[in-house]
């Protein structure tokens, strides 16, 4: 993400300012401690003008995550819901990524910080599909790194909480050290977990399987999307425990995020999944979601929130 992506403003404890004024000072505590939590939302040109996709379900994400650690952010969900149109408005974008973010401030060093509301910002900007839009298409080489997810009960991986993602960083960089674009990480059980930002789906004769939450993944918004149009397909979606092998033996297996949105996995560990090509069905359900954010599907259920309404 170049400088040249930022955007002229940001929605930063409820106000609009300028993006360069948006600053926290040093001994602030999340940059010490990752405490704070945080959404990856996204912004779509429809035909009807920029529509925010499963806004609601992203808010209330946020404020879960922020209850489980036991935060206090100082605005209701419907506030930043506004907060996260006005953003994409006063910008001028047709299509965004959007963050909301909730941090413990500038209150000390101990591990057991006060009970005070949390700084919350909500920025917006152009940004394309995470893992690169020719990932779209043509899939990504993935492979399973020697780092695995959390255990439950160690940090709650139910919440999108910053400090978690050091496990993120460490499961990616290993993996594009060795050449591949992604990393996967296991559970602690060694089954399949996710990827170091994306859930995970294995295709086998027709029947779609993904790891179950107790695998130390994040309940994914795009997860239970993919879930939700693959039963409207028909398809049978299983939550189970994964073994290690059957990416390797999938007919194919695809990684889903808001920030990478649909992505077709067209090998893990240098083996070739299926035909080394986006499947059929990793392509009907891609298809399906684009359709659905971009307002061209129908919109069943309501997940779209437009920007100018």
């Amino acid at each position: 993400m170049s400088k040249s992506n930022y955007p002229e403003l940001i929605w930063y404890n409820g106000k609009v300012i300028p993006w360069q004024e948006a600053t926290v000072h040093i001994v602030c505590h999340a940059i010490h401690y990752g405490s704070s939590v945080f959404e990856g939302v996204r912004c779509y040109d429809t035909p009807k003008g920029p529509a925010i996709f499963r806004l609601k379900e992203h808010t209330r994400r946020l404020f879960d995550s922020a209850k489980i650690y036991r935060f206090e952010i100082p605005f209701t969900e419907e506030e930043i819901n506004q907060g996260c149109k006005d953003i994409v408005k006063e910008n001028g974008l047709k299509s965004a990524y959007l963050r909301p973010f909730a941090f413990m401030g500038a209150h000390g060093l101990g591990l057991n910080p006060p009970k005070v509301p949390l700084e919350t910002s909500i920025m917006a900007l152009n940004w394309g599909s995470y893992l690169g839009d020719e990932s779209l298409e043509n899939g990504v080489d993935a492979a399973i790194t020697s780092w695995n997810r959390l255990a439950p009960n160690t940090m709650p991986t139910g919440a999108k909480a910053g400090g978690n993602y050091l496990s993120s960083i460490l499961i990616t960089t290993e993996a594009k050290r060795h050449g591949y674009v992604e990393g996967i990480g296991l559970d602690q059980n060694g089954c399949i977990s996710e990827g170091a930002g994306e859930n995970i789906f294995v295709v086998r004769d027709g029947v779609i399987s993904t790891p179950p939450l107790t695998s130390g993944i994040l309940p994914g918004i795009t997860r239970n999307t993919l879930i939700t149009l693959a039963n409207e397909f028909g398809y049978t979606v299983r939550e189970q425990a994964i073994p290690r092998e059957a990416l390797y033996l999938a007919d194919e297996v695809f990684m889903c995020g808001t920030a990478a949105e649909v992505v077709p996995v067209r090998s893990v560990d240098q083996i070739t999944v299926g035909n080394g090509k986006r499947g059929p069905i990793t392509e009907k359900i891609q298809k399906a979601y684009f359709d659905l954010v971009k307002g061209v599907g129908d919109d069943k259920w309501g997940w779209l929130d437009y920007v100018n309404e």
